[in-house]
């Protein structure tokens, strides 16, 4: 996994900024900007810092949604007509 790749994604589906995550985390913007480039590593210290400020636990950090978690979320969105619809269309398949 890339660490900083991860902090990227997190941060920017909780609609913050390096600025503003590094703000609430207590952490300095420019060590954060050279983690999600790859160019500096990061304390188990600091991750929880920004786990913390993303209002995350750091197994979540951890575990990357797979497509089928990312189908089985939206399956469940869908009304029973839809889903029924759905279904059947698979099975055409």
């Amino acid at each position: 996994m890339d660490v900083g790749k991860r902090i990227v994604d997190l941060r920017t589906r909780c609609g913050l900024t390096q600025n503003g995550l590094a703000e609430r985390a207590g952490v300095s913007q420019t060590h954060l900007r050279r983690v999600e480039l790859g160019k500096a590593d990061i304390t188990v210290g600091h991750l929880q810092l920004l786990c913390d400020a993303m209002s995350i636990s750091v197994q979540e950090f951890f575990c990357e949604e797979s497509d089928s978690d990312e189908i089985a979320a939206a399956f469940s969105k869908l009304s029973p007509k839809q889903k029924t619809l759905l279904l059947t269309f698979l099975e055409s398949l």
